[in-house]
């Protein structure tokens, strides 16, 4: 029964953490809805509206991207997986992710929400090499750990259609 005490009292704490972190966000405390943000207020992304609009999340104010759509994804574990929409894509993908991790039962496991990388791929880049290789594409679509070594752009700047600046690369520190 202390467990259960205990249990109810860190969700009460978790609760109100949930709701200050809400309220930064304009949106419900979720992973999805913090990397969006995240991403918006790192890179000048203008978030759509709707959360739940079809193909992107937003589009890029500047840089070399201006105008172009994005898909932001924050994956707590590196699990070598993406939620690709192979109907209507966005130009691109930007993934935020946690530390690497096997698949492997979840048991006594925890998902911090921490970034140990970025990566961005270009999305007609990715289906067209995935397409031939008759992977199911989708929710989950296996990619391979070449195309996420060449999609890399923090901590290590791999793929230079995007250049994440030393003031990035701070801000992005701060949630490791």
């Amino acid at each position: 029964m202390n467990n259960l005490v205990q249990l109810a009292e860190l969700i009460k704490e978790k609760n109100v953490v949930d709701g200050k972190i809400a309220s930064i966000l304009g949106r419900p405390a979720q992973v999805g809805h913090a990397g969006e943000y995240i991403a918006a207020a790192l890179l000048g992304i203008q978030l759509h509206q709707s959360a739940s609009h079809a193909s992107s999340d937003g589009r890029f104010l500047q840089g070399p991207l201006t105008g172009r759509s994005v898909d932001i994804k924050w994956y707590l574990k590196h699990e070598g997986t993406l939620d690709l929409n192979p109907t209507t894509p966005p130009d691109y993908y930007f993934v935020l992710v946690g530390p690497k991790s096997a698949s492997a039962s979840s048991r006594g496991a925890v998902r911090p929400w921490v970034i140990e990388s970025v990566f961005l791929f270009d999305a007609s880049q990715i289906l067209a090499v995935l397409r031939p290789r008759g992977i199911k594409l989708g929710i989950a679509t296996s990619v391979a750990s070449e195309l996420w070594i060449r999609a890399e752009i923090y901590p290590v700047q791999q793929n230079h259609v995007l250049t994440v600046d030393e003031a990035q690369r701070q801000r992005l520190a701060l949630f490791q």
